[in-house]
């Protein structure tokens, strides 16, 4: 398959959100599924900036996925700094010409709610984004902490809701599950 419009000719707009685990789980596995259809997939990282598991199996698809990180080592737990705010900035400007340029099937912009909850980027910025979106790419956004009015202006909300986890008995992150 191609990345030709001919293929299908409607992109939408998902979100996945909410507490639990597994929005960025679900985006990488879009993502798997595209680039298995010969799709060109942009992932945009924000507020994260460790590689992890995922990032060592995506350069296994360099033709098809990239990926760019636009975080820190740390999570922003207080207030922001102005590197963080730039980070944000520069994501956003990758993003859209992402979005815009005619090479990408799928963009997904993981943790991009947790930029407007920091007030790094408006919810301004991102509905202006979705307004931008070429009808035929597919644009997914993760995070917690979506705003009610991107999650009005999708197409596809997926809340994802915490009943348990091992975290709550102490078990911490793993190597290929977590990180």
């Amino acid at each position: 398959m191609s990345n030709s419009a001919a293929d299908w000719t409607e992109g939408c707009v998902q979100v996945y959100t909410g507490d639990g685990k597994g929005k960025t789980t679900a985006a990488l596995g879009l993502a798997l599924r595209a680039a298995g259809a010969g799709l060109k997939v942009f992932i945009g990282q924000f507020c994260k900036g460790r590689r992890a598991s995922e990032h060592i199996a995506l350069e296994r698809f360099a033709d098809l996925i990239t990926v760019h990180q636009y975080g820190d080592l740390r999570f922003i737990t207080g207030e922001p700094t102005d590197e963080d705010f730039a980070r944000a900035r520069a994501g956003l400007e990758d993003a859209r010409q992402a979005l815009t340029s005619g090479g990408y099937r799928v963009v997904i912009l993981d943790e991009i709610h947790l930029t407007t909850h920091f007030g790094l980027l408006s919810v301004r910025d991102v509905l202006e984004l979705l307004a931008q979106r070429p009808r035929h790419v597919e644009l997914v956004l993760t995070g917690r902490r979506a705003d009610p009015e991107v999650m009005a202006a999708a197409d596809l909300v997926t809340e994802m809701l915490e009943l348990k986890h091992p975290y709550q008995e102490g078990l911490q992150a793993r190597r290929g599950i977590e990180e």
